[in-house]
């Protein structure tokens, strides 16, 4: 099969690999229809991460091709989406809706999804079936379940997005923005868009956001402050990593607020006066997409939201490199790769 792998900072190629196999009973082999480069690839491509012909891709959606003697919950001939992280489904911390931290759980990345075919593990507790084989068309939007969605998603309820409620979105990529999507689906009142990018600002808008804020970090604050009758935002998403990031969440929640922090951090420590003295609720890390995948794949299928959108460069997969350099270089949020 063909699959991409990263040798090195800034060097993405497509190669030959060897056909994933059955390996456990519980396991399932998909054939992938597309898969797509996630912001949390950019990390090890700019060099911010260890790399070293590293297998790429955790986001995927497809067929089943194969599967293990004890997988129950899918068939050969299925469609599927899965989450970034495999998990059982039925552990303790799964049932308590956090299947992210399954006490069985595989990190997707570490098999690689850009790429023909995938072995996905603990098939019956991370792969959702669709209700039939989509539309064309509905691809790119299941295709964000696997994470983008699904994170966005788990952020707006982390913040405790809702009805009432004043939501600030920090980061207006791909997670950022199904964010605002979620944070509008969760019936929220207000939605503030931190975003300079006017494509992306248009999308922010067509997803639900009220307001658009340019500035950044003390002034960006210092906006929401002034829209918000100088309390604050009831509810904060954190979906870049960074420390300016995290900070200005934080500042901008009203005491008593909640921050949903899905950035993957790096270099990222709050100092301990500042957060004792702000009064807010943190709540974040790894989505447990998972869980939401049953709902959102529904909502999708009824065509009543389409996240999909977040896709603005769809490539083949032999041109993944071609999309890291988009995505690298900003002229992409996010880049769907076709099979």
């Amino acid at each position: 099969m063909r699959q991409v792998v990263m040798h090195a900072p800034g060097d993405v190629r497509v190669e030959d690999r060897e056909d994933p196999r059955i390996i456990e009973p519980t396991d399932a082999i998909i054939r992938l229809s597309a898969t797509c480069i996630c912001g949390s690839d950019l990390w090890p491509y700019r060099g911010a991460e260890p790399v070293d012909h590293q297998v790429m891709g955790h986001e995927y959606v497809g067929v089943v091709e194969e599967i293990g003697s004890d997988v129950r919950t899918v068939k050969v001939g299925d469609f599927v989406v899965g989450s970034f992280w495999a998990s059982d489904n039925t552990c303790e911390i799964c049932r308590a809706g956090y299947q992210a931290y399954c006490t069985h759980r595989v990190l997707m990345g570490t098999l690689g999804t850009q790429s023909e075919l995938a072995r996905i593990p603990l098939a019956d507790g991370t792969l959702v079936a669709t209700p039939g084989m989509p539309e064309p068309d509905l691809i790119p939007s299941l295709m964000a379940a696997s994470d983008v969605l699904g994170t966005g998603w788990f952020a707006a309820v982390a913040a405790q997005a809702g009805p009432g409620k004043t939501v600030a979105v920090v980061g207006d990529g791909a997670v950022g923005l199904l964010g605002i999507l979620a944070a509008q689906q969760l019936g929220a009142e207000r939605i503030i868009a931190f975003s300079r990018h006017a494509d992306r600002q248009a999308l922010a808008r067509e997803f639900g956001a009220t307001d658009i804020v340019e500035e950044r970090g003390d002034a960006g604050v210092a906006r929401v402050k002034e829209l918000t009758d100088g309390l604050g935002a009831h509810s904060v998403i954190e979906a870049v990593g960074t420390q300016e990031a995290m900070m200005q969440a934080i500042h901008s929640a009203r005491p008593g607020g909640h921050v949903g922090f899905v950035g993957v951090s790096h270099d990222v420590a709050i100092p301990g006066d500042e957060l004792f003295m702000a009064g807010v609720h943190l709540h974040g890390g790894p989505a447990p997409v998972r869980q939401y995948l049953p709902e959102l794949i529904q909502l999708i299928w009824d065509r009543k939201i389409e996240p999909g959108k977040v896709f603005d460069l769809t490539l083949p997969l032999e041109r993944a490199a071609e999309g890291y350099r988009a995505m690298d270089e900003r002229t992409a949020t996010k880049v769907l790769l076709t099979l």
